[in-house]
């Protein structure tokens, strides 16, 4: 953390949720356990769509170990800004209520790799504890195209999104008119210069290949690529999203 600059004014940390009482306690477990200075007062805003399952009291029962915050939210893009425009810090992080940061050193990494090179978005590597192959296989797929993108246009999945507050505010957030890959969309807006990947990995589940099947997935994240400059493309409904 830079010198005169207030812990509290530093970073907020923003996930969208809905019906995530399974897995959020481990996220919250993660990030308590991060060696980051501030993270104790680090304000963590859980943006909650509507979850039936308990998932506001769970994130509430973490109040003695985080700072953490319930608003009510909707669709990722309506949730993260809903925790965007509650954060007065100079760094966003938007992250998805169910990975877990397995590296306790991961967010003051990242923080330190933004202001040492001046970045306004770094993001990170992701796998699938304990998937398949071909779960495994397509998220090493993901992680090679994130790397590839810095020589184009960036590309940043909302599983880790760490932003320049003010950069994000001048891109106009999150999309909240696209019902499908919103991240990729405003990633792809940040100057390659001005994009990072700080080393080590988040975990994830491989629930969505597991709902939605592994070729259907591919399919999808491919036309997604194809259809970079076809705005209509992303105003339509995917499927993503469904429960």
């Amino acid at each position: 953390m830079a010198d005169g600059v207030r812990a509290s004014d530093e970073l907020t940390i923003v996930i969208p949720a809905k019906n995530e009482a399974r897995l959020i306690p481990h996220l919250l477990v993660s990030l308590a356990q991060q060696d980051y200075p501030a993270m104790k007062i680090t304000k963590v805003v859980v943006a909650d769509a509507a979850s039936t399952d308990g998932t506001p009291e769970i994130v509430l029962g973490f109040r003695d170990r985080l700072n953490v915050q319930v608003v009510p939210g909707g669709y990722p893009s309506t949730g993260r800004n809903a925790g965007a425009r509650l954060a007065f810090s100079e760094y966003l992080l938007f992250i998805d209520a169910d990975i877990e940061l397995p590296d306790r050193t991961l967010v003051r990494r990242a923080l330190e790799l933004m202001r040492r090179k001046r970045l306004h978005c770094v993001t990170a590597n992701i796998r699938c504890r304990g998937g398949r192959l071909a779960d495994r296989l397509l998220y090493a797929a993901n992680n090679l195209a994130q790397h590839l993108s810095r020589l184009a246009r960036p590309f940043s999945t909302g599983m880790f999104m760490l932003f320049d507050r003010q950069r994000f505010e001048e891109l106009g957030g999150f999309n909240e008119k696209v019902l499908y890959a919103e991240d990729y969309l405003l990633s792809m807006q940040v100057d390659r210069r001005k994009f990072g990947i700080v080393s080590g990995c988040i975990y994830t589940s491989n629930r969505r290949f597991r709902k939605m099947g592994h070729l259907r997935l591919a399919r999808l994240f491919l036309r997604t690529a194809l259809n970079t400059r076809n705005p209509e493309y992303f105003l339509r409904d995917h499927k993503y999203w469904q429960r």
